[in-house]
């Protein structure tokens, strides 16, 4: 493996699963062949979640990112930030917890941003927690965005060992896709893809597949139109530019094994047409990843399960996938020099 900075873990929501998550995947480090990482939190969010699920991890706060591959192999790195206003409570996201969530968030993006940190790896948030304190932001997408400086436009790739896909309108109504679709955003949405793929996937012709918005992609017109007026004329553009782009493609038959070896991505209309088959495919080994962003960021496919925080039943799998991932682009981008 090549040798890559550290990687800013964030704890993500403290009453939801995150604290869990961070001791879990420390200690499956050696098994899973993970690089050095650090955990942003307050150092007593850590420890309770060690009383609560009697997990005999060593925690040690460093004072430098720099510190955390020295530390790593026998205990787990904690960078430490303020505490939250009011105790955590499991189970519970609380708007009084907000300034440890954003705290964390904050200060990884600026640890990679600077270079400190290869990668940003997020443990899920709680929107309606942070709505309450007053965040403006639709998500964390939207937030790492504002973080990255103007200009910056996000792209979502759902990713697992055998699919990745990019919704191109993302959590809105149904009933708004329509207007929100447009050759406009098919294309910046597939040159972002397509650059990302090439420089963080080191797939030198990513090969772009791009599903139809009606049931049979319209069938020529009959079901539809927007697969003719919209989608068609912003495919010929890309291809005209040089990208390896096919579609629009029924969205019914290009998700089977043999349809799946004919693309490194597809791209949906809408979000569940995009994340029903990747969460199908392979459910526990989803990552989250942001293109279009000066640093990298992965985040497990999933929400902070507030519903089982505390009984010491919450999966790894997705944290795991989505720090492997991380260590990969970053590994893509030091070898390149991207």
């Amino acid at each position: 493996m090549t040798k890559i900075a550290p990687i800013a873990l964030t704890i993500g929501e403290p009453g939801g699963i995150g604290p869990e998550l961070s001791l879990k995947v420390w200690l499956r480090r050696h098994d899973d062949g993970l690089a050095p990482f650090c955990v942003l939190a307050p150092l007593g969010i850590l420890e309770n979640a060690c009383r609560e699920h009697g997990k005999n991890v060593p925690l040690k706060v460093i004072s430098d990112i720099a510190e955390t591959a020295s530390v790593f192999d026998h205990a787990l790195p904690v960078l430490a930030i303020a505490d939250a206003e009011s105790p955590v409570v499991t189970g519970i996201a609380s708007a009084s917890t907000a300034n440890v969530v954003i705290e964390s968030i904050t200060k990884a993006v600026d640890l990679a941003r600077n270079g400190a940190a290869s990668a940003v790896v997020t443990n899920p948030i709680q929107k309606s927690a942070l709505y309450a304190a007053g965040f403006k932001h639709p998500g964390h997408t939207e937030f790492l965005a504002e973080l990255a400086g103007p200009g910056t436009i996000p792209v979502m790739m759902l990713a697992n060992s055998k699919l990745r896909v990019v919704p191109l309108t993302i959590h809105i109504a149904l009933s708004d896709v329509m207007n929100s679709l447009t050759p406009e955003l098919i294309i910046e949405q597939c040159e972002i893809t397509a650059a990302a793929l090439q420089r963080d996937f080191g797939i030198a012709n990513p090969r772009l597949a791009v599903a139809g918005l009606n049931p049979h992609a319209g069938e020529d017109g009959t079901m539809g139109t927007e697969e003719q007026t919209i989608m068609a004329p912003a495919i010929a553009t890309l291809r005209a530019k040089g990208l390896d782009v096919i579609g629009p493609m029924p969205a019914d038959t290009m998700f089977h094994e043999e349809a799946r070896t004919n693309y490194d991505v597809a791209l949906c209309p809408y979000h569940d047409q995009a994340l029903i088959p990747v969460k199908t495919l392979d459910f526990h080994g989803g990552v989250n990843v942001t293109l279009g962003l000066p640093f990298i960021r992965t985040s497990p496919d999933h929400g902070t399960a507030l519903n089982i925080a505390g009984q010491g039943i919450a999966r790894p799998d997705s944290l795991i996938a989505a720090l492997k991932m991380a260590a990969e682009m970053a590994e893509k981008r030091l070898l390149t020099g991207a």
